[in-house]
């Protein structure tokens, strides 16, 4: 697939009767819950679940959501969607990519970006990312491929 990033964290993704709406294709919504899916399957396979960030009492919050949809996706249709983490000041923020390709086709129908920073879950306030954040995610982080 001709993805954005090297190396990819991808889920597939399908379409079912309750997700299409009035036009006839994939809700808006539906690709951002599939988004926020994905974003914490990624950190689970890195070692970081929901557990360990009430055990830590720190989160990466999406402080800002961008979604260009592309092309739309219809009932059944098989998709895969990948993320990856893309950017981080090493201390509060860090960015999150998300990139659905149509498989029949490989056309890319949605590319998305979080803007995120890491709060204490306990007042909500912005606090830096413990070490157990920055050893999994920083490890991680992912720069463009090279287009032809």
């Amino acid at each position: 697939m001709n993805w954005d990033y090297p190396q990819p964290f991808t889920l597939p993704a399908m379409p079912q009767a309750e997700d299409i709406d009035g036009l006839n294709h994939t809700n808006n919504a539906v690709y951002v819950q599939w988004c926020e899916k994905i974003g914490w399957a990624h950190s689970e396979s890195l070692g970081l679940s929901l557990g360990d960030y009430q055990r830590l009492d720190r989160a990466m919050a999406i402080r800002r959501g961008e979604y260009d949809y592309l092309l739309p996706t219809a009932r059944h249709e098989a998709l895969t969607l990948a993320t990856w983490l893309t950017a981080s000041d090493g201390k509060l923020t860090m960015e999150r990519r998300f990139q659905l390709i149509r498989n029949r086709d490989q056309a890319t129908v949605l590319r998305g970006r979080w803007d995120l920073v890491c709060i204490a879950l306990s007042t909500g306030q912005a606090r830096r990312m413990p070490t157990e954040f920055c050893q999994a995610y920083l490890s991680v982080l992912a720069r463009p491929a090279d287009r032809p």
